[in-house]
């Protein structure tokens, strides 16, 4: 649980003694509170989740219903990331200039208008179009709530706390999965067959409207980051959400104030300008940009984005494939529940370097699978044992990338940069993740087309560099406050 501090039950709740690292060490702590007004954060993760992996059951149908070639599919399905680039660079200069619970609140309503778009579209173009609006959701979102949910936990928790966004993102994609599986089959077990007045893969994308509305009624209810609070003169309200979220006496409370006013360092608002450095940009900006590639650059939303179909294309049924994109799902929640476990107790890199370590074997044991598949009239097909290998290994490469850096990149963005550059810092990391997200996502349908073994070769070396990357630049970041982070 971190050092200097217990934990005990009293009268039904899970409360915690404040150390010197939090809020001082006076009065009680309710983490049970603190958590779920980081889950209802989180929620902006569950939406990234599901809008990131909902096209998976649904790109065949699209395909087919649209009579597009592969290169435009998986431009109709990356699209999405442009926009979250997008997103991710506008958020931190929102989020200090409205708010935290006011940015997460647009996101909510484009997350809404982009899924009633998405499910009723007239052409694949104008699909692509309000895929780019979700993408804007997303890529706020993918901003906001690791720094919200960062800057209202005590430090001893916060690895945990910080957790609950990507273990949101793990529940939005299998939930995605879920409701592709149950809509495909009650059409017939297909997305193009007709549920009421439209077909089974436009309800997949539709859906999502419900979740949105949930997001923005919770975005009503959670109050405001206590740093932005100090940053905008809100001083009064700032002290009320410490003593609420960090506990301690008014004293201790007093001192968190002024940590921060001293973090924040100048008044000015913080700038792009602000992040730059001896090599054009700060030192630990440049990690925080390569911790970003790297986490997609090993191929991991290939998995969620398109497994459905590459399934398919070695031989299994349709309902058979989402089925199986289902299991990965259960298979990178479980993975998640082990990082949250492990990420306050072991530490951030630890996690990574194993992550990295198994990822690389794992892929290279994909690619070995693929390699063994044979092409007949078009289609390739994989006996039932190297198609077995072909499912544990890719299921251990979720696996392993669930318990590191699906949830270690979020924490450490979330909490390795100087308070007082940290939303621009935290936006341009991001977007470097969209960029890599979106290149990996269009480059994988003509690769995979070429050389599927190859292409998973690529991710193999990706994860091994990930490796050298991790023991060479990350630095631990376990039990820190925000404040000391100003290197």
């Amino acid at each position: 649980m971190g050092p200097g501090r217990g934990v005990r039950v009293r009268r039904g709740a899970v409360v915690a003694k404040s150390d010197a690292a939090g809020a001082g060490g006076g009065e009680d702590l309710n983490i049970v509170h603190v958590a779920m007004i980081a889950g209802a954060a989180a929620m902006g993760g569950f939406l990234f989740g599901y809008d990131s992996a909902v096209i998976n059951g649904a790109v065949s149908s699209i395909e087919e219903h649209f009579r597009v070639s592969p290169s435009v599919t998986g431009f109709t399905v990356a699209a999405a990331l442009l926009g979250s680039a997008l997103g991710a660079a506008l958020a931190g200069g929102m989020a200090d200039r409205l708010g935290r619970i006011r940015v997460m609140q647009i996101a909510a309503v484009l997350f809404a208008v982009s899924a009633v778009g998405s499910a009723l579209p007239f052409t694949v173009w104008d699909l692509a179009g309000w895929r780019v609006v979700g993408g804007v959701a997303i890529g706020i979102a993918s901003v906001i709530a690791p720094t919200y949910i960062a800057e209202v936990s005590p430090p001893a928790f916060r690895g945990r706390l910080a957790s609950l966004q990507q273990l949101a993102i793990v529940l939005g994609i299998a939930m995605s999965q879920l409701v592709n599986y149950a809509l495909a089959s009650g059409a017939g077990g297909s997305g193009m067959g007709d549920l009421g007045p439209l077909m089974a893969w436009q309800w997949m994308l539709g859906v999502e409207v419900l979740p949105a509305i949930v997001y923005f009624l919770l975005s009503l209810v959670i109050p405001e980051s206590p740093r932005h609070l100090v940053r905008v003169g809100r001083i009064d309200r700032a002290r009320r959400v410490l003593r609420e979220v960090e506990g301690g006496t008014s004293e201790d409370v007093e001192q968190r104030v002024r940590e921060i006013r001293e973090a924040l360092g100048s008044e000015v608002k913080p700038r792009l300008s602000d992040l730059r450095g001896r090599y054009g940009l700060l030192g630990i900006v440049w990690v925080g940009m390569a911790l970003s590639a790297f986490q997609q650059l090993v191929g991991i939303n290939v998995i969620f984005y398109y497994s459905s179909s590459l399934w398919q294309s070695v031989g299994i049924a349709e309902t058979d494939s989402l089925l199986l994109s289902l299991f990965t799902s259960i298979v990178n929640i479980l993975g998640t529940f082990v990082a949250i476990a492990l990420v306050d107790r072991i530490g951030r890199k630890p996690l990574l370097l194993v992550g990295s370590a198994g990822m690389a074997v794992a892929l290279g044991v994909t690619s070995f699978a693929f390699s063994h598949a044979t092409v007949v009239d078009g289609q390739a097909e994989l006996s039932s044992g190297w198609a077995l290998v072909a499912l544990v290994s890719a299921s251990t490469f979720v696996l392993f990338f669930a318990l590191s850096w699906g949830v270690v990149t979020w924490v450490l963005l979330g909490e390795m940069f100087p308070l007082r550059v940290r939303a621009a810092a935290m936006a341009v990391a991001t977007a470097t993740q969209w960029i890599a997200n979106w290149l990996i996502t269009i480059t994988f349908p003509p690769l995979s087309d070429w050389n599927l073994p190859l292409t998973y070769l690529v991710y193999t070396a990706f994860a091994a560099l990930s490796f050298l990357f991790v023991a060479r630049y990350i630095r631990e970041t376990k039990g820190k406050t925000l404040e000391s982070m100003q290197a």
